[in-house]
């Protein structure tokens, strides 16, 4: 039996993930397989690997044959270089630096919040005596507010003349006669 460590495929269309597995090489790529060692995700910065070192030497003492892509994965990792006997074992992975916890974040921003001067804030009640002062203080009344409040005269525009009925006009008298 030809044995193979090999990538079967996972996840959505656009986003993959990896098992590292160690299977038959006449089974499908997702079909039954002998063991899993390891995952690999290539879609985080840096890329998720992980390979239980200890099983692949296993397998690879035992003439197991990785695909080139998994040959890639240990040599990043230094399982290749360490089961060829190379220098530098070691390997090139990078590691995803530890997420800070919530709650540590959270604590850190209600103390800069308990720290900011609350001269800035506004509360209902600082607005409701700001409105109360508004209201009491004496209006102060500026030089151009005064040339603005002085009354204003009206210039006497053509006003309409009341016309009595006893006085209308001699032309409207003449169409009015009573012959027609």
């Amino acid at each position: 039996m030809a044995v193979k460590i090999r990538l079967v495929r996972l996840g959505k269309i656009r986003t993959p993930h990896y098992r590292i597995v160690v299977a038959d090489s006449r089974k499908a790529r997702n079909g039954l397989k002998i063991e899993e060692i390891g995952r690999y995700s290539p879609a985080s910065d840096p890329s998720l690997i992980q390979v239980n070192s200890e099983r692949a030497q296993h397998w690879l003492k035992q003439g197991a044959q990785p695909t080139e892509a998994v040959a890639a994965l240990l040599k990043i990792t230094g399982d290749w270089q360490k089961f060829k006997g190379i220098a530098g074992g070691e390997g090139t992975l990078k590691t995803i630096p530890a997420r800070p916890e919530k709650r540590v974040a959270y604590e850190a921003a209600v103390k800069a919040a308990m720290n900011e001067p609350k001269d800035g804030a506004t509360t209902m009640k600082k607005r409701a005596a700001e409105k109360l002062a508004a209201k009491s203080a004496p209006v102060e009344v500026s030089e151009s507010a005064e040339a603005v409040a002085e009354p204003v005269t009206e210039t006497p525009e053509a006003t309409p003349v009341e016309v009595s009925a006893d006085e209308t006009p001699a032309a409207e008298a003449v169409a009015e006669t009573p012959g027609e």
